[in-house]
């Protein structure tokens, strides 16, 4: 008998796979939510930062300050063998390319409780949309 835990998957969409003692590990595989075209929010954590590792594939990182209601993005193309780190209260959302895999890891209920939405208008959408294209060109 092995002692080693070993996942695979598969699916597409948000997989927390390892939940243990306040913290968990997930996987996030490409979903049609993360394709830059559709993504028309901005989320946050009060209570946890958040690690981004890729496995595979074309994923920028975005993140925001606000300033009197309106978004500042910053914006990072993601590299294999890199940690990221969102650190906790900073607003962020993630594009991803058809294909792309994810590793999360967090405090074990965030994906549950520890979040809030911030809707862009379509002004800041469209502004969105434009740079993450213009980054994945130059990839």
């Amino acid at each position: 008998m092995s002692t080693i835990e070993k996942y695979t998957i598969k699916e597409d969409g948000y997989h927390p796979f390892i939940i243990r003692d306040g913290w968990q590990v997930a996987q996030l595989n490409y979903d049609n939510n993360q394709n830059v075209e559709n993504i028309s929010k901005l989320d946050i954590h009060y209570h946890t930062d958040e690690v981004f590792i890729l496995k595979k594939g074309n994923v920028v990182l975005i993140t925001a300050t606000l300033d009197q209601n309106k978004p500042k993005f910053e914006f990072e193309l993601m590299h294999s063998e890199v940690t990221y780190n969102i650190p906790q209260n900073t607003w962020h959302n993630i594009a991803m390319q058809e294909g792309s895999e994810v590793i999360i890891i967090e405090k074990s209920n965030t994906h549950l409780s520890d979040f809030e939405f911030f809707d862009l208008t379509e002004e800041k959408r469209c502004e969105l949309v434009k740079r993450v294209i213009e980054i994945y060109s130059n990839c």
